[in-house]
């Protein structure tokens, strides 16, 4: 059996900037000063141009270990040589000071030492326009500059500025400090400065978990990925990422390298429902704020995707980059935000419902949106005969989705209670009207022989997006039928212990080669709906075994060796074990004979 590929990298952040931090403690991926900007670092993607932040002792052959500090997104390395043994310790600050909360374009490391001599080299090299522009280094008084970003990027640090711009070796005696900022930079003094935004980011961490409502059903694996997930919303617009990489391809050689630096609008009821499981409602609100934002001038249609601060037009294009392990091509921007994928209407529909329906909201912050709600009923009604790309995002594929057509049904039904609520006659009508026509087309694509719903109308091939009619209760998950439709999945795409393929036909780049993660959350989610709770569990433990050493998930799992592939950490991945997990526990608190 071959190596398993895995990521060998931790992931911080403050929501408004991630780092991928090697085990060898280089920032291999890191872009500011957005989310969809330029690499700083991308040592990820091309060795020569990808720059790097490194920290490294003198010889080859050291050992490393690399942690988390307890319920933060504070990144630990340490590096074991034959002269000593030191840590870094990697962390973006983020706490709340004067009535806001606190997240500079600042990356802080912290270098101590644990025992022995240890000799080491720092090399720092930014990079700008994708690995193209080499800034110049200038030397001030306690800090280097770097000329010719678009901002300045300056590191501050106590380490002697000589060794560091001529990358000499020194030993570490003393606790030393580098702090890289983009535009202003660090003030007051370097140490104590450092030492008390290390204390504050901690705790407000720490504090965020504390309130958080995390079920005890694996909290560890659920603390991890709910910390994950909240650092893929950038707060200033309150989108939430895909991912932060680019062009992580979703196995080797297959070109399906994908930027995921973007907000997909298909997933939003996902999202909202894992933040709504651990009770954060202030991302919830935040990614609300955004939805409303980004759609309120939508007259047409709305896009399946959308940039971070709302922008309609991503451009895809392939840049000349070397790739991951040489996959290439590199892309950035993603052309899916072209296609046609009509179950986004459903999606927000869905997340307005709780504004309704839930008694913590007070009414008037329900930012009067009845009239988002007869539009997108409205988009429903428009497109409701198109084939479309589906969840997917089928490049050369037009299909009546059944996994459109469930997001029209359970749209429309969200639609029919706010309806009742507002005491909207005309709304009530049309709504009712969506639903009856949506369930139609639904039934239109189940297979008698399988006993199953296919992936669209008139094809008799299996999709795991279909998982969803139990877990959105279409089936009634106490049913037969329900039941049945699981068996008929499971028969065409369970791999094996718990993984899960999308699809198993071919498509515009062939038949796909790796279990999606997410998929597998649901299939976990669906056995504990039908009631086979011991399966459930047993799955979702083995799946916990394909994260890195550090508890995070990739967007896909290679069947035969367990590797992991595609982007990463892939948000939905963590949305999908959040939603999991609390869909298990609510099943151990509460079992079906009670």
């Amino acid at each position: 059996m071959q190596k398993r590929h895995t990521y060998d990298y931790g992931v911080i952040g403050n929501c408004a900037y991630t780092a991928h931090i090697h085990m060898d403690t280089n920032i291999s991926w890191m872009c500011w000063p957005r989310f969809d900007s330029s690499f700083i670092f991308g040592k990820l993607l091309d060795h020569n141009k990808g720059g790097e932040f490194s920290i490294k002792p003198i010889n080859e052959g050291f050992e490393t270990k690399q942690y988390y500090i307890e319920n933060t997104n504070m990144l630990c390395t340490e590096i074991t040589t034959e002269n000593g043994k030191y840590k870094v310790t990697d962390f973006a600050p983020r706490f709340f000071q004067m009535d806001r909360y606190y997240k500079p374009l600042m990356l802080i490391r912290k270098i101590e030492r644990i025992e022995g001599s240890p000799k080491i080299v720092v090399k720092c090299h930014p990079k700008g326009n994708y690995g193209e522009l080499n800034p110049e280094h200038s030397m001030g008084s306690n800090h280097i500059r770097f000329l010719g970003l678009d901002a300045q990027v300056r590191l501050t640090t106590n380490i002697s500025l000589n060794y560091v711009m001529d990358e000499e070796s020194f030993v570490l005696n003393e606790t030393k400090y580098l702090v890289l900022t983009y535009g202003p930079p660090l003030e007051g003094p370097l140490m104590e400065t450092v030492d008390n935004f290390y204390t504050r980011t901690r705790e407000y961490w720490r504090g965020w978990v504390k309130t958080a409502n995390i079920v005890h059903f694996h909290q560890r694996a659920a603390i991890r990925s709910a910390l994950i997930l909240k650092i893929h919303q950038y707060e200033d617009t309150g989108a939430i990422i895909a991912a932060a990489t680019t062009s992580l391809p979703e196995s080797p050689g297959s070109t399906r390298n994908w930027d995921y630096r973007f907000c997909w609008m298909r997933d939003t009821y996902y999202t909202l429902n894992a933040f709504n499981n651990i009770g954060h409602f202030e991302e919830s609100e935040k990614y609300f704020h955004y939805i409303l934002n980004t759609t309120v001038e939508e007259s047409d249609r709305y896009q399946p995707l959308y940039g971070i601060s709302g922008q309609k037009q991503l451009t895809e294009k392939e840049i000349p980059l070397a790739g991951y392990e040489g996959n290439q091509p590199v892309r950035i921007g993603n052309d899916a935000y072209t296609h046609i994928q009509n179950d986004v209407y459903g999606q927000v529909l869905i997340s307005l419902l709780p504004l309704y329906e839930d008694k913590r909201i007070i009414f008037t912050e329900r930012f009067d949106s009845a009239e988002l709600v007869s539009k997108t009923l409205d988009m429903i009604e428009k497109t409701f005969d198109e084939k479309d790309a589906g969840l997917w995002e089928f490049r050369n594929l037009a299909q009546h989705h059944t996994y459109t057509y469930l997001f029209h049904w359970t749209g429309s039904s969200a639609a029919l209670k706010i309806a009742k609520v507002i005491g909207d006659e005309k709304m009530i009508k049309k709504a009712q009207e969506l639903k009856d026509r949506s369930h139609a087309m639904i039934q239109k694509s189940y297979v008698p022989e399988k006993k199953g719903y296919a992936q669209a109308v008139g094809v008799d091939r299996m999709d795991a997006s279909t998982l969803q009619l139990i877990m959105m209760n279409y089936l009634d998950p106490n049913s037969e039928e329900a039941k049945d439709h699981l068996v008929a999945l499971e028969k065409e795409l369970h791999a094996k212990d718990g993984l899960f393929y999308r699809y198993k036909h071919q498509d515009d780049f062939g038949e796909p080669e790796t279990t999606f993660l997410i998929c597998a959350f649901w299939y976990v989610e669906a056995l504990a709906c039908v009631g086979r709770l011991d399966e459930a569990i047993k799955y979702f433990e083995n799946l916990l075994s394909y994260s890195n050493h550090v508890g995070l998930l990739s967007e896909d799992v290679k069947e035969s060796d367990g590797s992991m592939w595609g982007n990463f950490p892939q948000a939905y991945s963590h949305v999908g074990l959040l939603n999991a997990a609390s869909r298990i526990a609510r099943k151990l608190d509460k079992p079906d004979f009670l």
